[in-house]
């Protein structure tokens, strides 16, 4: 998809990805994905590196640090030490999703979560598990009945309420990813136009070097990107992981 504003063009490439193994393709989303894991997993070797019980490094102290905050994540919000199975995947969600929401701000990748695809095999997982811990709770049968309740003509209801889930905490992270790339392409965009306008005043060979120099696009998109790129990709990741932890929670609660 191409937009073009006054000879100011954004890109919003949609992969369509590189055939390999026959019919599966190698996508721009995948291989960032695997980039994302990459970046993960070498964090971790390097911060769990010669772990001492004394006189602990630096490295060691952030480590403890997040391995406490994600224990008191689940454990702040599900009443105690019920759900302690959880903190490895919690803490794998939000890691994967803080870094694959900032990995654009390098300038090279794009960032993994602005593909829907995404959020919704995320969902899918979390769902399965959702499912899981209602039928460990209830038994296949409770689960069954749990659809006919309050009464058994709101059966159908109760099914779209159910795949409503997944749905819309895929939808929800993906809207505001997506949302921010738009608005500082949108944003960069239009910068430039009004630089090329405002030095374009200016007569002879000067003003027509100028112009073609978008100096209005430095300085003023970094302040937004701050809130687009650093805040709203931080707090997207807080939202699904938070949803997730009471969606399982509830659901073995029955």
């Amino acid at each position: 998809m191409e937009f073009d504003i006054s000879g100011a063009r954004i890109f919003w490439r949609i992969p369509t990805g590189i055939p390999i193994l026959g019919d599966f393709l190698l996508t721009e989303t995948l291989v960032v994905s695997w980039i994302v894991m990459a970046i993960i997993t070498g964090l971790c070797v390097f911060l769990t590196r010669n772990l001492k019980v004394e006189k602990i490094s630096k490295r060691q102290a952030v480590a403890e640090l997040l391995v406490e905050s994600a224990n008191n994540l689940v454990r702040n919000n599900t009443g105690g030490t019920k759900f302690d199975r959880l903190i490895p995947f919690v803490s794998a969600l939000f890691a994967t999703s803080v870094v694959s929401n900032l990995i654009s701000l390098t300038g090279i990748f794009r960032s993994p979560t602005a593909d829907l695809s995404t959020e919704a095999a995320w969902a899918v997982v979390v769902f399965i598990m959702i499912t899981a811990e209602k039928i460990k709770a209830g038994g296949i049968l409770g689960y069954m009945k749990g659809f006919t309740e309050p009464i058994a003509v709101m059966t159908p209801f109760n099914i779209l309420s159910e795949l409503a889930t997944p749905v819309s905490m895929a939808c929800r992270h993906f809207g505001n990813i997506l949302s921010g790339v738009v608005i500082n392409g949108l944003i960069y965009a239009a910068l430039a136009v009004a630089s090329s306008a405002l030095f374009g005043l200016i007569p002879g060979a000067v003003g027509e070097f100028l112009s073609h120099i978008p100096f209005l696009s430095v300085g003023i998109p970094a302040i937004l990107s701050f809130y687009f790129d650093w805040f709203s990709g931080v707090m997207q990741a807080f939202i699904f992981t938070m949803l997730t932890i009471m969606y399982i929670a509830n659901a073995a609660e029955g």
